[in-house]
């Protein structure tokens, strides 16, 4: 298994960039418009086109408040694991990190999923640091 983290330094507020990352059905509005082109949901599960075509489902896993987490899973038939969670926490007064992790088999998939993750970051910096 590949496991895959990277880390996001906002100058927001991690209240406001949770409300963001929270919003599971607006990631295409409120997290990386652009990367994502759609999300539409389906129950509990997200379909999400990123800009290069892709299309993921992605099932919520959980949503926790408290500790401004939010776990998904996407099910498909190139992966036979992928799990990802968002974690934002709140550092130096009025900024936050976001820590954004995925595992995924096959580990042969890792460098594609690294890219993308790497393609969204900066379109993530920019949302959500934005007012909302």
């Amino acid at each position: 298994m590949a496991s895959i983290r990277r880390e996001l330094s906002l100058d927001a507020s991690a209240e406001r960039v949770w409300d963001s990352v929270r919003d599971f059905g607006a990631v295409h509005t409120r997290v990386a418009p652009g990367f994502v082109v759609a999300c539409t949901l389906e129950g509990q599960t997200r379909v999400v086109t990123f800009a290069n075509g892709t299309v993921a489902r992605e099932l919520l896993v959980d949503c926790d408040d408290e500790k401004r987490r939010l776990v998904y899973a996407v099910t498909s038939e190139r992966v036979s694991h992928y799990n990802a969670s968002l974690e934002v926490l709140s550092v130096n007064g009025g900024q936050s990190l976001v820590i954004w992790t995925v595992d995924v088999l096959p580990a042969e998939i890792k460098d594609y999923i690294s890219r993308q993750m790497d393609q969204a970051l900066p379109v993530m910096k920019v949302t959500l640091e934005r007012v909302s």
